[in-house]
């Protein structure tokens, strides 16, 4: 009860501040959004959500009515099965930025983890690499935008593309802007290696393989997850802009046709939005430290 005690006021006391705000807030689409009024978008999203997906069970019952009646009169009829193409709700944007940021975030992983091994476990390299790094790490998403929507443009050439560009172009950006934290992390857990492990090896002629497997892994997961957690923040609000800008599907789609859609009920779908944004970046980022204290040997990583 005590280690809830703290919390719980400490939200009690910034939904009392943020609502004292919002009433004395007025804004061209009317009153800044309350609590009670966010609470209540909520509601109202998770019915146009029921509402969409019972219109779309409509929609596959009447096509597979239609169906049956053309095999019963014509036997030798091949059906043919149309997706449903209503809007996209609040909860499937939510889905599909998920999926979008944990495959940027794990492309990002698959390149950046066997490289921050390489630089930390040789010098001159990590010299030769690291004004490449310190050049690109500042890079805003926004900059990679437009250079990523043109290369895909021109290297992904479909009529029918199995995955669309647009989910292609976010995930990139996401990769590029996540790869730095873990890459990072991981040279530097590497390069700090202890000196007596690294002594246990050479006395044990591991090769570099079973070196890197035995040795230099188990001793750097603190430091490769420390990366990893924060490249997941960065890929998480890497996705939101880029969406946004780009106008992809997703919650950053979402938060900007609503700013644009301009009516009464905008402003407390959009702070709804932001809401959801903090919660699921808190979520992922406990998932993470949860998988660390799983597979790590450190088991003091914190909740902060």
């Amino acid at each position: 009860m005590k280690s809830l005690l703290a919390p719980i006021a400490g939200i009690s006391l910034f939904l009392f501040l943020w609502s004292i705000a919002a009433q004395n807030i007025d804004t061209s689409l009317g009153q800044f959004p309350g609590p009670s009024a966010v609470m209540n978008q909520f509601q109202a999203l998770y019915q146009d959500h029921r509402q969409e997906r019972q219109k779309a069970a409509a929609f596959y019952q009447r096509q597979e009515q239609r169906n049956q009646q053309r095999i019963a009169a014509d036997p030798g009829y091949e059906p043919k099965i149309r997706q449903y193409t209503g809007k996209k709700t609040f909860l499937d944007q939510i889905g599909t930025s998920l999926v979008t940021v944990m495959c940027g975030f794990v492309t990002a992983a698959v390149i950046a983890i066997p490289l921050g091994i390489m630089l930390g476990l040789s010098r001159r390299l990590y010299a030769a690499v690291n004004p490449i790094i310190q050049i690109f790490k500042p890079v805003s998403p926004l900059a990679w935008l437009p250079l990523v929507t043109m290369v895909v443009s021109a290297l992904y050439v479909s009529d029918d593309p199995a995955i669309p560009k647009s989910f292609v172009n976010s995930m990139i950006t996401v990769s590029l802007c996540s790869l730095w934290p873990m890459m990072i992390n991981t040279s530097i857990g590497v390069a700090s290696l202890d000196q007596d492990l690294v002594n246990v090896s050479r006395v044990l002629r591991l090769p570099a393989l079973k070196h890197v497997q035995k040795i230099v892994l188990p001793a750097s997961i603190p430091a490769i997850f420390t990366g990893m957690r924060l490249s997941l923040g960065v890929a998480w609000m890497v996705l939101i802009a880029a969406e946004m800008l780009a106008q992809n599907p997703g919650l950053g789609k979402f938060v900007w046709d609503e700013f644009q859609n301009g009516s009464s009920d905008s402003l407390a779908r959009i702070m709804a939005a932001v809401v959801v944004i903090g919660f699921i970046g808190y979520l992922l980022d406990r998932a993470m430290l949860i998988l660390q204290r799983r597979v790590s040997w450190d088991k003091s990583a914190t909740m902060l």
